[in-house]
């Protein structure tokens, strides 16, 4: 029985494990991540022979990276990252081939914790999800007829760039009324601030604690979030027909203040049969999605005849 790695980056932290045939994890652990990239791939050196140790008498037959940023598939390089603006364009397969000795993959996180989520999460069973993260920003990948859907270029699943309110405040991405302008954590607080007039530095969390705890402006800054959240999950339910859309992230914590409003507007903005077809759910592999969907995308891809040429070094596990 072969084992499989998957390396997780995130804009704090980097999560890596094993998981088994079956997508179950065996062992996992995170790390802070550093401050640049060659200290950042040092450190997935040491963490590569680490795993290897773990994984003791089964091989590591192939590993996966879930990396943030815009993953072309033609060129298979990341063109542009939030947090690593060193390894825009870089060749990263040539500088992780230097110690990864098995077939790895690499692609965009949000994708990996989506497949994470269809493989092994909320997503068992379906032939099509689409997955949003809700925290600082949204992050979305989706799973059409068993397939991750990448586009022509490795460019789709941009959820959080669905215009969902024309006058809204203006995206780091240039347009205004981005869904991850209008739903984020950071917004759901600058919601309560405008209308409870609070002076003091508040989080997402913060502001669901409020509301849980009966204040109605914490209620409201929730509602708010989740109308906007509502028109966007309508417009992925009538252009997609998922079976499932599944929503992670640390806001979703805050349950129902988020997800009744939410759903309430996306049956009003969607096709009655398409979202009577289609659940809402909240995720269910945390953390570990992007560890497991990036570990499963190597076993699945590498394992398959559709995808050639990716054998590289040697497996001397």
């Amino acid at each position: 029985m072969s084992v499989y790695a998957g390396f997780d980056l995130g804009g704090t932290q980097l999560k890596y494990g094993l998981i088994n045939e079956d997508c179950q994890i065996i062992y996992d652990s995170r790390t802070d991540t550093p401050g640049n990239a060659k200290e950042l791939f040092q450190l997935m050196d040491t963490l590569w022979q680490k795993l290897k140790s773990k994984a003791k008498k089964e091989p590591i037959a192939a590993a996966g990276f879930g990396i943030p940023g815009i993953h072309s598939t033609k060129k298979d390089r990341i063109l542009q990252s939030p947090n690593y603006q060193e390894i825009d364009n870089l060749d990263i397969n040539s500088i992780l081939n230097k110690f990864i000795t098995v077939p790895f993959k690499i692609n965009n996180d949000a994708n990996m914790a989506a497949y994470g989520e269809f493989k092994a999460g909320a997503g068992r069973g379906s032939d099509s999800i689409v997955l949003l993260t809700v925290g600082t920003g949204i992050g979305g990948g989706i799973v059409l007829n068993k397939t991750l859907w990448q586009g022509e270029c490795g460019f789709a699943a941009e959820v959080g760039h669905i215009i969902v309110n024309h006058s809204g405040e203006l995206c780091n991405c240039g347009n205004r009324g981005c869904l991850e302008t209008e739903v984020s954590g950071p917004k759901i607080v600058r919601n309560y601030i405008k209308l409870s007039q609070e002076t003091k530095k508040l989080t997402a969390k913060d502001v669901a604690l409020l509301a849980r705890e009966g204040d109605e402006n914490a209620k409201k800054a929730f509602e708010q979030a989740g109308y906007f959240l509502g028109i966007g999950l309508g417009i992925l339910i009538n252009v997609l027909n998922p079976d499932k859309i599944i929503l992670g992230g640390g806001v979703m914590k805050s349950g129902s203040l988020l997800l009744t409003p939410a759903v309430k507007e996306a049956a009003k903005r969607s096709f009655t049969a398409s979202f009577k077809c289609c659940q809402i759910l909240k995720a269910e592999l945390g953390n570990k999605a992007g560890i497991i969907g990036s570990a499963a995308w190597a076993k699945d891809t590498l394992s398959h005849s559709a995808f050639p040429g990716k054998k590289i070094g040697r497996d001397d596990n």
